[in-house]
C-alpha cells in the first residue's frame, strides 16, 4: 500500500483484498491484538461525528495504541494555523493522522506535508473509509464482490463517490439511480487531480440512470444503498436538494421490487422518512448496524496495515 490512504485511488485491487481479508480475520478473533503498542493516531476533525471517532478510538485501544482528538477549535486549520504547519508538527509527536475534513484538499495537503500516514476519515469529496466497511459487509452477506449487483438511489455525494470507485476496483456490477441535477451538483464535478480522475473514470464503468423510477433502479439488485440528501455543510441547499431527491426514497416499494433476499445499506445518520422510511431502516432486510460495526473491524486492519503493525501473525 501506500503511505497514506486520502481516496480510494490509492488503492489496487490487491489492496482491497488485503484490507478486506485482515479485516475478517480482526473481527473473527476473540483475543484483542496488541500490535499497535506505544502508536497514537491523531484525530483531526473539524465535522462532529458518531461512527468514525468511536471506530477509530476503539480501534487504537484494541490494538494497544492511544488516539488524541483534536476538534475543529483546538487546531482550525487553515484558519488558526496553516495545514501544512499542522502536519510537520503532528509528525513528530505521533505515528499517523485519520482527518475528518471539509475540505478534501485539507486531506491532501496533510498528507503531502508530513511524513506520517494520512486517512481520509470524510472529505467532501470522499469518505473510503466506510466504502471498505460497506463492501466488507456486501462480502459477508453475499460473498464473491464480482457477483453482486448495487443499486445506489439518490445524491451523488461523497459516499457515492468511494462507491463507485471501489465497486469498479472490485468488478462489482453498480448502478446509480440519480436525477439528473445531482450528477451537475458541486459535489459531483468538484475536484481535480488523480483523486478526480479516477472518479470520473469509475463513473464511465458503472451504469448511471437519471430520472428513472427507482423501482426500475433496483430490479434485480442484491444490495440496495441510499445516504442522506444533505450532507454537513450544504444547509444552504436543502430545499433545493430534498426537491430534487424527494422520488429517490426507499420505501417498501422500491424494497419489493428488487431480489427477495436484497439488503439495505446505509452509512448513517439518517434523516428518516426522508431519504428512506422507518419500515425499512429497521425491517428484516436492513443490515445498517451491521456496516456500522465493520467501520471497526476494517480501520483497524487500516492502522495496522499504514502503522506498521504485525498482520503476518494473525490468524483466524
Amino acid at each position: 500500500m501506500k503511505k497514506d490512504f486520502v481516496s480510494i485511488s490509492d488503492l489496487t485491487r490487491a489492496d482491497v483484498e488485503r484490507i478486506l481479508d485482515l479485516a475478517t480475520r480482526l473481527k473473527d478473533r476473540q483475543a484483542i491484538d496488541r500490535k499497535l503498542k506505544g502508536k497514537t493516531l491523531a484525530l483531526v476533525f473539524e465535522k462532529p461525528s458518531l461512527r468514525t471517532r468511536v471506530t477509530f478510538e476503539v480501534g487504537m485501544t484494541q490494538l494497544g495504541g492511544h488516539a488524541v482528538y483534536l476538534s475543529q477549535s483546538d487546531i482550525g486549520p487553515g484558519k488558526r494555523e496553516s495545514v501544512s504547519d499542522i502536519a510537520r508538527n503532528l509528525e513528530r509527536w505521533v505515528d499517523g493522522i485519520a482527518a475528518r475534513t471539509f475540505r478534501h484538499g485539507t486531506v491532501v495537503e496533510l498528507a503531502a506535508n508530513g511524513s506520517i500516514p494520512v486517512i481520509n476519515a470524510l472529505s467532501d469529496e470522499e469518505h473510503p473509509c466506510q466504502a471498505l466497511a460497506d463492501f466488507l459487509t456486501i462480502r459477508e452477506k453475499k460473498g464473491d464482490l464480482a457477483s453482486v449487483r448495487l443499486a445506489y438511489l439518490g445524491d451523488v455525494n461523497n459516499v457515492c463517490r468511494s462507491l463507485v470507485m471501489l465497486a469498479s476496483l472490485t468488478g462489482t456490477s453498480m448502478v446509480v439511480g440519480t436525477p439528473a441535477a445531482a450528477l451537475q451538483s458541486p459535489a459531483t464535478v468538484s475536484g481535480e487531480g488523480e483523486e478526480a480522475s479516477a472518479f470520473a473514470s469509475a463513473l464511465r464503468r458503472v451504469e448511471v440512470r437519471t430520472d428513472v423510477d427507482p423501482k426500475e433502479v433496483v430490479k434485480d439488485a442484491d444490495v440496495i444503498y441510499t445516504d442522506i440528501w444533505v450532507s454537513m455543510g450544504e444547509e444552504d441547499r436543502a430545499e433545493e436538494k430534498v426537491r430534487d431527491l424527494r422520488a429517490y426514497q426507499v420505501n417498501s416499494e422500491v424494497l419489493e421490487a428488487a431480489k427477495k433476499d436484497v439488503i439495505f445499506m446505509h452509512c448513517l445518520p439518517a434523516k428518516r422518512n426522508q431519504e428512506v422510511t422507518d419500515e425499512v431502516l429497521d425491517g428484516p432486510h436492513s443490515v445498517v448496524f451491521d456496516q456500522a460495526e465493520n467501520r471497526l473491524h476494517a480501520q483497524k486492519a487500516l492502522l495496522l496495515l499504514l502503522l506498521g503493525g504485525d498482520v503476518e501473525s494473525i490468524q483466524r
